[in-house]
């Protein structure tokens, strides 16, 4: 099914057959570096002696404009894998019937030929092979790829420019079946008193975020439709981004770290199967994850966004714990079915992944919760079932000691999917992390209290557990995630297991 959705949806968005003219550069632009530090890949096949640059070039694009079997023998007898790239690109637009002027065994016979791999017509498989090798593309192929897209959406095409400094491959960006803001975001969205929210469950999931005593929840059952809140909280600037596809729910602090501050929207482009939103002040796409700029103008300078405290509970938790929070309005102006489970039910009983990703683990299945933290540039991940069994759990990540506390268990869902009916799902679980001093601290029978060592009572609080005598333990601000989406991006990542 996850194969053939991205297809069905090309029909959803009235795509047809036409036949556009993709026009090269006059000058092709080499592309920059690939990122570093990721796993090692596959050897690139055996290649010939390649075309020139510039004739490359001219091929790629003359791919794009017409049937043209000439080229294709041109690229096969130089045996130039740097093609393997722009086949894949065009198995999948023809699957889609954007064009109706290529052939459509074309590229598949091409693509087997120089890669020496038989994967059929699984434009998916052939996402995820290439991955995993090091392969490049045709001077120009970023370029050449947004004139491509903007076959499905114009603005597509202000994306992916050959000019821009990337850090990631942009062969693995994929189109995500909507168009640019095709998931709208909700910008300062009405919030009202939690008295007045009688359309919530007590133990369906909110993104709870409190911030200078400002409490606020924004229900699952809104996010899954909208994946994107910019707000103002407690007089900081959030942006909390929900990627539905890798289970994360991340807030930001507008505010980057070159003084300038952002809000954000979905581009309708994905990388691994996480959503790469973009800023509407320089529309640089930005890692949803990672809260880093990957392709525009803003790449290289090392603007990074600032992780801002977020945690999932049910609605009764967080009410009960912040009796004066405010919740999201259902009239949000848009016209969408908000009930639990509607959008992604189907998705969140699925194992499998809607999306290619070639960098996964086999420790835990796909689609764990997992509670991510990264900190002196370590990357750990805390199984939400275990961090849910333990409760408190005492750890030093590199000479940082924490305490992960997760006392009211894991947050669980029955909701009624627009594609599979009733579902039952894990939507994660109520975690919070904290700088711990020095202190071993346990659980107690109040799930907002903890012991030290000597048995003195801590209170659990937004910005820190505070111990009897004003002691304070500070916040750390982490996330959760599927186990498939955190390690995509940090497959050094620790792990942590039950003792």
């Amino acid at each position: 099914m996850k194969k053939t959705l991205l297809f069905c949806l090309a029909l959803v968005l009235g795509l047809s057959a036409c036949s556009p003219t993709l026009v090269p550069p006059e000058a092709p632009t080499l592309q920059p570096e690939k990122v570093s530090g990721e796993e090692e890949k596959n050897i690139t096949p055996a290649m010939g002696t390649p075309l020139s640059d510039e004739e490359a070039t001219r091929l790629m694009y003359e791919l794009a404009n017409s049937d043209s079997q000439q080229a294709v023998d041109t690229i096969l007898k130089a045996e130039d894998t740097r093609f393997i790239a722009v086949f894949i690109e065009l198995l999948r637009i023809n699957q889609m019937g954007v064009f109706g002027n290529i052939g459509f065994n074309a590229p598949l016979e091409a693509l087997e030929i120089l890669s020496g791999q038989s994967i059929g017509y699984d434009w998916f498989s052939w996402v995820e092979w290439y991955g995993n090798t090091d392969l490049v593309p045709p001077p120009g192929f970023t370029g050449w790829k947004g004139q491509l897209l903007a076959q499905i959406d114009p603005e597509f095409e202000a994306f992916l420019q050959d000019d821009y400094p990337s850090a990631i491959r942009t062969e693995e960006i994929v189109w995500g079946g909507v168009k640019v803001d095709g998931i709208p975001a909700l910008d300062n969205a009405t919030m009202i008193p939690a008295a007045e929210a009688d359309y919530l469950i007590g133990d369906e999931p909110v993104f709870g975020i409190s911030i200078n005593g400002d409490n606020r929840a924004y229900p699952l059952r809104i996010l899954d439709w909208h994946e994107m809140a910019n707000d103002v909280v407690g007089g900081v600037p959030l942006s909390l981004a929900y990627c539905t596809l890798c289970g994360a729910g991340v807030a930001y602090d507008g505010r980057a770290s070159n003084g300038e501050e952002y809000t954000f929207g979905s581009s309708g482009f994905l990388f691994r199967s996480n959503k790469l939103m973009y800023d509407r002040q320089t529309r640089t796409l930005w890692n949803q994850l990672t809260g880093e700029p990957v392709l525009g103008e803003l790449v290289g300078s090392d603007i990074k966004l600032d992780l801002l405290p977020v945690v999932v509970s049910t609605w009764d938790a967080w009410l009960a714990q912040h009796p004066d929070t405010k919740v999201l309005d259902i009239n949000t102006g848009y016209n969408r079915p908000y009930s639990p489970g509607a959008a992604y039910g189907h998705y969140f009983i699925d194992e499998d992944t809607m999306f290619p990703v070639w960098q996964r683990s086999n420790l835990l299945p796909n689609k764990d919760r997992i509670y991510a933290l990264e900190i002196e540039d370590i990357p750990k991940a805390y199984p939400v079932e275990i961090l849910a069994k333990e409760e408190v759990v005492n750890d030093t990540i590199g000479k940082t000691e924490i305490v992960l506390i997760a006392s009211r268990g894991e947050v669980t869902v029955t909701g009624d999917s627009q594609r599979a009916g009733e579902v039952f799902y894990n939507a994660g679980g109520e975690v919070r992390a904290y700088v711990r001093i020095g202190e071993i601290f346990s659980p107690t029978q109040n799930p907002d209290t903890v012991l030290d060592s000597k048995a003195n009572i801590w209170q659990i609080t937004e910005e820190a557990l505070i111990g009897p005598d004003g002691e304070l333990a500070p916040r750390i601000n982490g996330h959760l995630a599927y186990w498939f989406g955190w390690y995509s991006f940090f497959p050094q990542t620790l792990l942590y297991e039950q003792p």
